[in-house]
């Protein structure tokens, strides 16, 4: 499945947003969803982390919880870092208990037509097959060759 985002749209999505929720985050620092979240909370965001198995452990400033349920705050994106086939269930259950929810932002590899159209019915945009991390670095001129903003530039290139 390919979409495509404009990058207005998705600068609008980041800009608008402040507090990111991301399903499926790992306290171990190699893994692709631990590096996300902790670059966008280094950018400002403050980042949710959910993961049930992970629960009252502290990842970027921010208590784990095991489900979106148990997030008090208002949250304006819901990143998915699960496999396709989970994602229904949870973007029911931020649709249920984020009423001014924005986006929800499914991972690179994570896509779900059925629950992008749920979502989209009830006024919230969908990103899928994305990184929110590589969209900010692109969009905001951060990304480099491989996708790594190393700050060195070798004179051998």
């Amino acid at each position: 499945m390919k979409e495509e985002y404009s990058d207005s749209h998705l600068r609008k999505i980041l800009t608008r947003t402040k507090v990111i929720a991301i399903a499926g985050v790992s306290p171990n620092p190699v893994r692709p969803s631990y590096y996300v979240a902790r670059y966008l909370s280094l950018k400002g965001f403050t980042v949710i982390p959910v993961n049930p198995g992970h629960a009252g452990k502290t990842l970027f400033g921010q208590t784990v919880v095991a489900s979106l349920r148990d997030i008090t705050a208002p949250v304006d994106v819901v990143d998915i870092f699960r496999r396709s086939e989970a994602v229904p269930p949870i973007v029911d259950e931020a649709l249920e208990v984020f009423p001014g929810l924005n986006t929800i932002w499914m991972q690179i590899g994570v896509f779900h037509a059925g629950a992008a159209e749920i979502a989209r019915a009830r006024g919230v945009d969908v990103v899928m097959n994305r990184c929110p991390k590589i969209e900010y670095q692109r969009l905001y001129g951060e990304l480099r060759m491989a996708g790594f903003n190393t700050g060195v530039i070798s004179s051998r290139l």
